[in-house]
């Protein structure tokens, strides 16, 4: 049988992938993050399925579940929020499937910063401002940052950033981003994203400090800074100019 690491998406129930949906109904074992899936997304689960909420299991229990699901000859659904392809701990649990010989399959989900960005009414890439977006976080007890990629490494390039799981770090990041950025630069934060309780602040990059302190916002956000985020006089794109449309070859 297979195991089935399932994007949940940012939080909002109908923002999980119909391909995730129509897994989640039919997979009659469900191991999920009790902090950040929410309970209308179990709901989906068969009648009677088991639900393991992993929120703090360790990982060799996590996997034993899987390994004995998969024994058991069930299909198991792995709920993570967001998308798996970013700080899911899914590299972790694979490899441990791989040695047990359990086969897995990855269900994409919607990433929190895509949610965020439409919170904001935002795109991340405006022409001639920015055409980049680097998502990064910070060194936290649970995982340290690799050599060369502290934040005032990655600030060096100017781009646009999104940074998860920072918000409680705003002094520490406002610092290593101030020579890089600038004081003045836009910032937006998005906490609880496509949720109910969502919030959202927009300061410059010398206020974010005592405005996340203000709102009480030390998790579950995430932190863009970028000219892109206040960006209104800038040349539109080639794509669908007038003179793209009139030139020799273009579809109608």
């Amino acid at each position: 049988m297979t195991v089935y690491f399932i994007g949940a998406g940012p939080g909002a129930p109908d923002l999980l992938t119909l391909r995730g949906a129509e897994l989640l109904a039919r997979c009659t074992v469900c191991l999920y993050a009790g902090s950040l899936v929410p309970q209308q997304m179990l709901d989906r689960c068969p009648p009677g399925a088991k639900l393991v909420d992993t929120a703090r299991m360790p990982l060799p229990d996590i996997v034993d579940e899987l390994v004995a699901a998969h024994d058991a000859g069930l299909d198991v659904a792995r709920l993570h929020s967001g998308d798996i392809s970013l700080y899911s701990a899914f590299t972790e649990q694979a490899r441990r499937l791989d040695a047990a010989g359990v086969p897995y399959e990855i269900v994409p989900g919607v990433p929190a910063f895509a949610a965020a960005s439409a919170a904001l009414g935002r795109e991340l890439t405006v022409p001639g401002v920015g055409q980049s977006l680097l998502i990064t976080r910070v060194s936290t007890l649970s995982t340290d940052m690799p050599a060369g990629e502290d934040l005032a490494s990655l600030a060096r390039t100017g781009v646009t950033l999104a940074l998860h799981l920072a918000a409680h770090r705003a002094q520490a990041l406002t610092e290593d981003l101030l020579p890089h950025y600038g004081s003045d630069c836009p910032v937006a934060v998005v906490a609880f994203a496509s949720r109910e309780d969502e919030r959202i602040v927009r300061c410059r990059l010398a206020e974010l400090p005592e405005r996340l302190a203000a709102e009480g916002i030390t998790k579950t956000a995430v932190i863009f800074v970028g000219k892109v985020l206040d960006a209104e006089a800038f040349e539109e794109s080639y794509l669908y100019s007038a003179r793209r449309l009139r030139a020799p070859g273009a579809s109608h």
